[in-house]
């Protein structure tokens, strides 16, 4: 078998080509709205004595954008 277009085969099966994603993580403390500028801040903040903020406080948000998705495939002839 030949393959004659640049494509990933796995178990003789053809895979889907990699989507270019791009991904943006937010860290922030749900009790005081503050956003932080990492998550080794969020943590500096939770061992902070000083500061109520607990573990449970602290919020994770990921937000995924594909930018580009094949919905309809192409025909081959």
């Amino acid at each position: 078998m030949s393959i004659k277009r640049d494509e990933n085969v796995l178990a003789g099966r053809k895979t889907p080509a990699v989507l270019p994603i791009e991904t943006k993580e937010t860290v922030s403390n749900t009790q005081t709205g503050k956003e932080y500028a990492s998550e080794n801040e969020a943590q500096a903040d939770v061992t902070n004595p000083a500061t109520s903020t607990e573990e449970k406080h602290i919020k994770r948000d990921v937000a995924i954008t594909v930018n580009s998705l094949d919905i309809f495939g192409k025909v081959m002839n």
